[in-house]
């Protein structure tokens, strides 16, 4: 199945360092939806130009796209179609403005993730750790529209460079189940990918 992305990009305006380039995504919240984010932002990124910063960014959405499934997904490694409702959902944006690159991923919970401190012989939970210590700024940010928006800030040397207008459009190829129910959830994911704080 191939889910098309919406790539957002100011028309017929020079392109200056502070210029905002933001795309977006919204995934079925299930475990394949770590990978299928992973792919998302080296496309995008590869796209920008900003290869620099794949390796650290996909890091970065795996684990708050790791979150997001374990809030409010189905962590089932293999999940029955049937058991994918229209609330699991999650959405993924990148958007670059001001020589910052921001990972964004959005569930419907409103709990916010909690950074722990394990020792040597805890397994997880080093995800938020491992994200501050590789990015410069990490928080939560509630819309009213529901649920929760974990962003990370990475700075960049350079700004973006989105392709050319007249670039084809992005289409990501993501297993079936990946894919985004349709509802009230997939809705306020793709207005909450809209809204830029």
């Amino acid at each position: 199945m191939s889910v098309q992305v919406e790539e957002h990009r100011p028309v017929n305006v020079p392109r200056q360092p502070n210029q905002l380039f933001t795309t977006s995504i919204r995934l079925a919240a299930v475990s394949s939806a770590v990978p299928c984010s992973r792919m998302f932002v080296r496309d995008i990124l590869d796209r920008w130009k900003l290869g620099d910063y794949i390796e650290v960014a996909e890091l970065v959405v795996s684990e708050l796209v790791a979150n997001a499934v374990k809030m409010t997904g189905i962590t089932d490694p293999e999940p029955k179609s049937w058991d994918i409702k229209a609330e699991h959902v999650i959405g993924v944006q990148l958007r670059t403005t001001n020589g910052s690159l921001f990972v964004e991923v959005w569930d419907r919970s409103m709990d916010a993730p909690v950074s722990k401190n394990p020792d040597n012989n805890t397994e997880g939970g080093r995800g938020l750790m491992l994200i501050g210590a590789m990015v410069k700024q990490w928080d939560v940010h509630r819309p009213q529209s529901g649920g929760k928006d974990v962003w990370a800030e990475l700075e960049l040397g350079k700004p973006a460079e989105p392709p050319p207008p007249h670039h084809s459009p992005l289409t990501v190829r993501v297993p079936g189940m990946t894919t985004a129910p349709r509802g009230a959830m997939e809705k306020t994911a793709h207005w909450v990918a809209c809204y830029v704080p």
